[in-house]
């Protein structure tokens, strides 16, 4: 677990020394490959890059208050993006599984070099559906989804890392994922990833605290009919 636990905007949102850390390695290695390029990071927010330069996305602990009770789910998350928004790179990387899930744009998804694609189910049903808190709390429409869910009887799992439950999607672990307040340093990465494993976004790039549903391109149709009834699309 993390030494140095302190609270930043309150005891559900807290960074540790390893938070800090890895964000200022990274920050410092980006800069000195890319010096014209932004960084936007967690712990220390944005650094700008020349006009028009591209920027990166970090987050160094996604999971702190997993990583800081020792529970085996978190991860680590850098994203390149064009200036518009547009994902380019994504990496999200599992130390606890010695997992790490890559993709460039236009070129696939993989799962320790070997490629990986959403699921092939066409439904909901038997099949598991992970989502997120809004920081500690239920987002709009959160409830009203998982109420379907279960009359679906799909499993739906909470397990504390965005940038995670993304990837699963990515790996067809997961058949869908729900993110109900999208912040692109934990979500950008894996949002490319899962996109180039064959999932369907909605939207396809959203906006900061803008809803994300994530699913496997044959569920779509019946998840997103849920996922709009739910109220949860409007956020």
């Amino acid at each position: 677990p993390g030494a140095e636990v302190r609270e930043k905007d309150g005891p559900a949102d807290i960074v540790t020394a390893t938070d800090e850390a890895v964000e200022t390695h990274t920050r410092e290695v980006l800069g000195r490959a890319f010096p014209d390029h932004g960084i936007v990071g967690e712990e220390y927010g944005t650094t700008e890059g020349s006009a028009g330069a591209p920027h990166w996305v970090i987050d160094p602990v996604d999971g702190t208050t997993n990583y800081a009770h020792g529970l085996g789910w978190c991860s680590f998350s850098l994203g390149l993006a064009a200036a518009d928004g547009t994902p380019l790179l994504g990496v999200v990387a599992d130390p606890w599984r010695g997992e790490t899930f890559t993709a460039v744009r236009g070129r696939g998804a993989y799962l320790n070099g070997t490629r990986v694609h959403a699921a092939a189910h066409t439904t909901l049903t038997g099949h598991v559906f992970l989502t997120e808190w809004a920081a500690h709390a239920h987002w709009p429409g959160m409830d009203a989804l998982l109420a379907e869910l279960a009359d679906r009887h799909c499993t739906v799992r909470v397990m504390g890392s965005t940038a995670l439950s993304l990837a699963q999607v990515a790996a067809g672990r997961a058949t869908a994922a729900a993110i109900g307040s999208f912040h692109a340093v934990d979500g950008l990465p894996a949002l490319l990833i899962a996109q180039e494993a064959g999932a369907v976004a909605l939207p396809e790039l959203p906006s900061h605290n803008q809803p994300l549903l994530l699913v496997a391109p044959g569920a779509a149709e019946e998840t997103t009919d849920l996922w709009r009834r739910s109220g949860a699309a409007a956020g």
